[in-house]
């Protein structure tokens, strides 16, 4: 919702918008991810997502609700795999199960 339009419902906005030249589309998503610079993701999943065409832009609205997933640390994937002798992948997929646990990682992949 933009400020200072009060509770306005979608209809009127996109009327609104209409008449400034702002053609907008619904976009069908199932799921919308942000790559944060520290390594995290934001997930939202089942968001409202829409597009505009304003001048040339295209600006992408997202509403839900996100949650936050931790990335994998660069250094804990080469330690993993430097001390397991393993390949990236299994490294990657070590830390995924274990939910970034170092120690438990190397463990299971020593076992295998």
């Amino acid at each position: 919702m933009i400020p200072g339009l009060g509770k306005m419902n979608p209809k009127q906005m996109q009327g609104m918008m209409k008449q400034f030249g702002i053609k907008t589309e619904e976009i069908n998503a199932k799921k919308v991810i942000f790559e944060l610079e520290n390594g995290n993701k934001l997930v939202i999943d089942n968001p409202n997502v829409s597009a505009m065409n304003a001048q040339g832009q295209k600006i992408y609205s997202v509403v839900g609700e996100a949650k936050e997933e931790k990335g994998l640390n660069e250094d804990d994937l080469k330690m993993v795999i430097e001390q397991t002798n393993t390949t990236k992948e299994e490294a990657v997929k070590a830390l995924e199960e274990s939910n970034g646990d170092l120690a438990e990682a190397i463990m299971k992949l020593k076992k295998e």
